[in-house]
């Protein structure tokens, strides 16, 4: 343990860079950061102490007095977890519910302050000083400290004691004690012991172990009732606290046991299977170490840990959160995927990660356990000595374009990339944004008397417009079958299809195009959502004194406040602007644009012309829904030209490009080629 400082570069970052004039920036930025941490951590303590008493109390998973820890059932802590809690029951009203709250989360800040001085050096400046501000603002949203921060848990304690014990704390014995009692508090984290076994800490490695022998000792002499019946009877808590393949236990035995697996065969596979995730994670953990990247060895065995433990719950996985501090990818635009995908693994429901498939339920139901597994034996970290480490492969950027107006300057960060995107990247994004999509638009106001009043509204302005057809159109398809089943089809089956199709030919043949069209299109979207919020608008089939016909989703019950089961899905009041429409006009738009031949773009056109007809004939939108539709999607042209440039100004940075071009940055030699392959592939 003498040589933790020098691995991990806890006496002040040798390697920093220097930042000169940024000082000031990178000041700023820090104390706001801090800021938004403090104020994550004040709302995490306000949804707590906002329960009420009763309810908390009950809810209180400490261990009772007198009788027995496990009476209930419900406290799942070690008998030594017990033997320390057990004083605090008598202070179990709400004076300890907000002790409690406020601990955890300046434990929680510790682990962050901790964390950040045990980042592997070199450590650019800018990394040095916001990291532990992001860090610790990352863990108050993320689901482990959620749920951690109930009275009972002590899942946050452990963590800290272990960074404690590698970082801050000098001496053998000292940092042993310390993993001692994490694990006596959390059985699985002995595997630190053997990680200070094959990193030639030793001594350390045998105080761990003979400190939780005492401590699991003085418990079985104290509670030998409870010891027994945590031990030997539940297998180190095995079934405490609810069913073992319950969505909250997040461990190789809770997926096996959701999967329909049972009895010897189900444990003969997970001994097998948690075996060799512990050889192969400690392994990668111990090259890690010996690399001069503890903090990553760190967070590797306890994602091992948590994994292979009979008893891993989800918020005993705060490991996979440090293991953001491996870097991943050769290339410069690949290094933010493995943070992205971690931090919305840990901070999303799973059900905003994936759609609500039969086919997906194994991995949705164990997207936390996936993550901490990918960290411990899957992921690629790059080694230090990797050449890079420190520089990856720089991303091609087109020449920056002119600013449209002085007083709207083009935005940096939205240079004109003219690689193609991370696919895994893209995908969690695109997966994100659509769930975050589909919650703001179902929490739009839903009022029936306000959106058939804005109905009335809209029906009166085509009127006076001479452009109210809906009636007409929908009566009309109705007498004619084909035509019908024609537009319910094309009503239900292209709004995504075609999108999606075009993203995804654009991102294998046109990266760079693929960009434009891809923000224009989430601008367009986002500038959607404030129509439903504060337009919400009856679509014809819904509004009940004028006679349409519902060929989509047949014939709605009136009489119910929300017009039947659809509503329960999706926001029926959702109409203004039309985004069925919208989209199919951007389709029409991008492929006018870019289809190299004439039919191609006649049927670009074709797509939002057909849609407007379907839209109208199965009686979903109004005429101007579709008006307010091209709206959107102009202005999210529009925004995409004024932030970023023109979508022709696609030459590269070192290019010759007439008096205008820029040079590049200078790219090393090792990685020309590869760089020179980005840019000929765009």
């Amino acid at each position: 343990m003498a040589n933790a400082a020098e691995h991990s570069g806890v006496n002040g970052h040798a390697g920093v860079i220097g930042g000169g004039g940024s000082g000031g920036r990178l000041g700023a930025a820090r104390l706001l950061l801090w800021a938004l941490a403090a104020l994550l951590a004040v709302r995490q303590a306000s949804a707590v102490l906002r329960v009420p008493p009763g309810e908390w109390l009950t809810g209180l998973y400490l261990p009772g007095l007198p009788g027995s820890l496990y009476d209930t059932g419900q406290f799942t802590g070690t008998p030594f977890a017990g033997l320390v809690l057990k004083p605090l029951v008598g202070f179990a009203d709400q004076s300890l519910e907000l002790a409690w709250t406020c601990v955890t989360l300046l434990f929680v800040a510790a682990i962050g302050l901790v964390a950040a001085r045990g980042l592997a050096d070199p450590v650019p400046r800018r990394t040095a000083l916001l990291a532990a501000p992001v860090l610790v603002a990352l863990m108050m949203v993320s689901l482990p400290v959620r749920e951690a921060a109930s009275p009972g848990q002590t899942a946050v304690l452990p963590v800290l004691l272990v960074l404690l014990a590698f970082f801050r704390v000098p001496g053998e014995r000292p940092a042993g004690f310390l993993m001692g009692l994490a694990a006596a508090l959390q059985p699985a984290l002995l595997l630190f012991a053997p990680l200070l076994w094959l990193t030639g800490r030793r001594g350390a490695a045998r105080t761990v172990a003979t400190t939780f022998a005492a401590c699991t000792l003085l418990s079985w002499a104290a509670l030998p009732h409870d010891s027994w019946t945590y031990w030997i009877r539940h297998l180190a808590g095995t079934g405490l606290g609810g069913s073992p393949g319950g969505l909250a236990h997040q461990s190789v035995h809770g997926a096996l046991l959701r999967l329909g697996l049972s009895g010897p065969t189900e444990i003969l596979l997970y001994v097998a299977l948690a075996a060799g995730i512990a050889w192969l994670g400690m392994r990668r953990a111990a090259r890690y170490a010996r690399d001069g990247q503890l903090l990553l060895a760190v967070a590797v065995t306890g994602c091992v840990a948590v994994a292979v433990s009979p008893t891993g719950w989800r918020h005993q996985l705060l490991w996979v959160l440090l293991a953001v501090a491996g870097k991943v990818g050769k290339r410069a635009a690949d290094r933010a995927v493995w943070p992205v995908a971690v931090i919305l693994a840990m901070t999303l429901p799973s059900a905003m990660l994936l759609p609500n498939l039969a086919a997906l339920a194994p991995v949705r139901d164990n997207v936390p356990l996936l993550a901490a597994l990918a960290a411990a034996c899957a992921v690629p970290f790059l080694p230090r000595t990797s050449p890079y480490w420190r520089d990856p492969v720089p991303t091609a950027y087109a020449r920056p374009a002119a600013a449209r107006w002085s007083r709207i300057p083009l935005l940096p960060f939205w240079r004109r990339v003219l690689a193609r995107p991370n696919l895994l990247l893209e995908l969690l994004l695109i997966r994100v944004g659509y769930s975050l999509y589909s919650h703001i638009r179902a929490a739009a106001p839903t009022s029936r008397s306000l959106a058939e009043g804005n109905g009335a509204q809209i029906l009166s302005i085509e009127r006076a417009l001479g452009i109210d057809i809906e009636h007409a159109v929908n009566h009309g398809v109705v007498g004619v079958r084909w035509l019908e089943a024609f537009f319910n089809f094309y009503y239900t089956s292209f709004h995504f299809v075609v999108p999606l199709t075009i993203l995804a030919v654009l991102y294998w043949r046109r990266p760079a195009d693929y960009r434009w069209a891809r923000a224009s299109l989430g601008l367009a979207t986002v500038l959607a959502l404030f129509g439903f919020w504060l337009y919400p608008l009856a679509p014809p089939r819904l509004m009940p004194d004028l006679g349409f016909i519902d060929t989509v989703h047949g014939v709605q019950d009136l009489a119910h406040p929300q017009y039947g089961a659809m509503t329960a899905i999706s926001n029926q009041y959702a109409a203004m602007p039309s985004l069925h429409f919208g989209w199919s006009l951007w389709c029409g738009v991008v492929i006018v644009v870019l289809a190299p031949k004439g039919w191609q773009k006649l049927l670009g056109a074709l797509h939002p012309v057909i849609t407007v007809c379907a839209i109208v004939a199965t009686a979903n939108h109004w005429v101007l829904d579709a008006v307010g539709g091209a709206v959107v999607v102009g202005a999210g042209f529009g925004l995409v030209y004024v932030l970023s440039g023109a979508r022709g100004a696609a030459v590269p940075l070192g290019v010759a490009g007439g008096a205008g071009a820029v040079p590049g940055p200078r790219v090393p030699e090792r990685v020309a080629g590869a760089g020179a392959g980005e840019r000929s592939r765009a």
